[in-house]
Protein backbone atom coordinates (compact mmCIF):
# COMPACT_ATOMS: atom_id res chain seq x y z
CA UNK A 1 0.00 0.00 0.00
CA UNK A 2 1.27 3.47 -0.89
CA UNK A 3 1.30 5.97 1.98
CA UNK A 4 1.68 9.72 1.45
CA UNK A 5 3.31 11.79 4.14
CA UNK A 6 4.89 15.20 4.64
CA UNK A 7 8.67 15.47 4.75
CA UNK A 8 10.08 14.90 8.24
CA UNK A 9 12.94 17.31 8.90
CA UNK A 10 15.05 14.76 10.79
CA UNK A 11 16.99 14.11 7.52
CA UNK A 12 16.55 10.35 7.73
CA UNK A 13 15.34 10.25 4.11
CA UNK A 14 17.33 13.13 2.61
CA UNK A 15 19.93 10.96 0.85
CA UNK A 16 17.21 8.59 -0.35
CA UNK A 17 15.30 11.56 -1.80
CA UNK A 18 18.45 12.82 -3.53
CA UNK A 19 19.15 9.41 -5.09
CA UNK A 20 15.55 9.03 -6.29
CA UNK A 21 15.35 12.49 -7.86
CA UNK A 22 18.78 12.30 -9.48
CA UNK A 23 17.65 9.31 -11.48
CA UNK A 24 15.03 11.38 -13.31
CA UNK A 25 16.23 14.97 -13.58
CA UNK A 26 18.65 16.29 -16.14
CA UNK A 27 20.35 18.64 -13.66
CA UNK A 28 22.59 17.53 -10.80
CA UNK A 29 21.94 19.10 -7.40
CA UNK A 30 24.06 18.96 -4.28
CA UNK A 31 22.72 17.60 -1.02
CA UNK A 32 22.64 21.21 0.19
CA UNK A 33 20.01 22.07 -2.42
CA UNK A 34 17.76 19.26 -1.18
CA UNK A 35 18.39 20.29 2.42
CA UNK A 36 17.49 23.91 1.62
CA UNK A 37 14.19 23.00 -0.05
CA UNK A 38 13.15 20.30 2.41
CA UNK A 39 14.17 22.07 5.60
CA UNK A 40 13.08 25.57 4.64
CA UNK A 41 9.72 24.46 3.24
CA UNK A 42 8.86 21.02 4.70
CA UNK A 43 5.16 21.87 4.47
CA UNK A 44 5.48 21.77 0.66
CA UNK A 45 7.48 18.54 0.39
CA UNK A 46 5.70 15.18 0.32
CA UNK A 47 6.82 11.57 0.12
CA UNK A 48 5.14 8.46 -1.25
CA UNK A 49 6.29 5.27 0.46
CA UNK A 50 5.42 1.63 -0.04
CA UNK A 51 4.68 0.32 3.44
CA UNK A 52 4.57 -3.26 2.14
CA UNK A 53 8.27 -2.97 1.27
CA UNK A 54 9.59 -1.63 4.54
CA UNK A 55 8.57 1.95 3.86
CA UNK A 56 10.56 2.16 0.62
CA UNK A 57 10.54 5.66 -0.90
CA UNK A 58 8.77 5.46 -4.26
CA UNK A 59 7.96 9.10 -4.99
CA UNK A 60 8.61 12.66 -3.89
CA UNK A 61 7.56 16.21 -4.67
CA UNK A 62 9.61 19.14 -3.43
CA UNK A 63 8.27 22.68 -3.44
CA UNK A 64 8.90 26.09 -1.95
CA UNK A 65 7.39 29.54 -1.65
CA UNK A 66 8.97 32.82 -2.71
CA UNK A 67 8.03 36.38 -3.41
CA UNK A 68 8.47 37.19 -7.10
CA UNK A 69 8.22 40.91 -7.84
CA UNK A 70 5.62 41.36 -5.15
CA UNK A 71 3.65 38.24 -6.11
CA UNK A 72 3.58 35.31 -3.68
CA UNK A 73 4.72 32.40 -5.82
CA UNK A 74 5.02 28.68 -5.30
CA UNK A 75 7.64 26.63 -7.06
CA UNK A 76 7.53 22.93 -7.84
CA UNK A 77 11.24 22.18 -7.88
CA UNK A 78 11.33 18.41 -8.18
CA UNK A 79 8.94 15.54 -8.80
CA UNK A 80 10.01 11.93 -9.17
CA UNK A 81 8.27 8.55 -9.05
CA UNK A 82 10.14 5.27 -9.44
CA UNK A 83 9.51 3.79 -12.88
CA UNK A 84 8.01 0.56 -11.57
CA UNK A 85 5.41 2.63 -9.65
CA UNK A 86 4.37 4.91 -12.51
CA UNK A 87 0.86 4.73 -13.90
CA UNK A 88 -0.70 4.37 -10.45
CA UNK A 89 -1.51 8.05 -9.89
CA UNK A 90 1.27 8.58 -7.36
CA UNK A 91 2.67 11.63 -9.14
CA UNK A 92 -0.81 13.15 -9.33
CA UNK A 93 -1.42 12.68 -5.61
CA UNK A 94 1.96 14.23 -4.81
CA UNK A 95 1.22 17.24 -7.04
CA UNK A 96 -2.24 17.63 -5.49
CA UNK A 97 -0.77 17.58 -1.99
CA UNK A 98 1.79 20.24 -2.86
CA UNK A 99 -0.82 22.42 -4.59
CA UNK A 100 -3.15 22.17 -1.58
CA UNK A 101 -0.31 23.04 0.79
CA UNK A 102 0.15 26.32 -1.11
CA UNK A 103 -3.50 27.20 -1.73
CA UNK A 104 -4.28 30.54 -0.08
CA UNK A 105 -0.57 31.32 0.37
CA UNK A 106 0.47 32.01 -3.23
CA UNK A 107 -1.09 33.46 -6.37
CA UNK A 108 0.63 31.04 -8.73
CA UNK A 109 2.86 27.96 -8.85
CA UNK A 110 5.58 27.67 -11.47
CA UNK A 111 7.86 24.89 -12.67
CA UNK A 112 10.13 24.06 -15.58
CA UNK A 113 10.21 20.89 -17.63
CA UNK A 114 11.98 19.86 -20.80
CA UNK A 115 9.99 20.63 -23.96
CA UNK A 116 10.22 17.00 -25.12
CA UNK A 117 9.04 15.48 -21.81
CA UNK A 118 5.56 14.63 -23.10
CA UNK A 119 4.56 12.58 -20.05
CA UNK A 120 5.39 15.44 -17.67
CA UNK A 121 3.60 17.96 -19.87
CA UNK A 122 0.45 15.79 -19.87
CA UNK A 123 0.64 15.30 -16.12
CA UNK A 124 1.06 18.99 -15.32
CA UNK A 125 -1.63 19.99 -17.83
CA UNK A 126 -4.03 17.61 -16.08
CA UNK A 127 -3.46 19.63 -12.90
CA UNK A 128 -4.16 22.97 -14.58
CA UNK A 129 -0.62 24.12 -15.41
CA UNK A 130 -0.32 26.08 -18.66
CA UNK A 131 2.71 26.89 -20.80
CA UNK A 132 3.96 30.35 -19.98
CA UNK A 133 7.16 30.61 -22.02
CA UNK A 134 9.97 28.72 -23.69
CA UNK A 135 13.35 28.90 -21.96
CA UNK A 136 15.96 28.39 -24.67
CA UNK A 137 18.93 26.16 -23.75
CA UNK A 138 17.71 26.18 -20.15
CA UNK A 139 19.30 22.92 -19.07
CA UNK A 140 23.00 22.09 -18.84
CA UNK A 141 22.59 19.53 -21.62
CA UNK A 142 21.47 22.36 -23.93
CA UNK A 143 17.82 21.39 -24.14
CA UNK A 144 14.98 23.88 -23.96
CA UNK A 145 12.36 24.03 -21.23
CA UNK A 146 8.82 25.20 -20.86
CA UNK A 147 7.98 27.32 -17.85
CA UNK A 148 4.56 26.18 -16.71
CA UNK A 149 2.23 28.10 -14.40
CA UNK A 150 -0.80 27.29 -12.35
CA UNK A 151 -2.82 30.36 -11.38
CA UNK A 152 -5.09 30.47 -8.36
Amino acid sequence: MIVFEPYNTDESRLLEIKELVEGFLSEPYSIFCYRYFCHSFPEHCFLAVDDALGYKLVGVVIGRRTDHRGTPRGYLGMLAVREEYRGRGIGSVLIDKMIESMRGLVDEIVLETEVDNKAALRLYSKHGFIRDKVLTRYYMNGSDAFRLKLFF
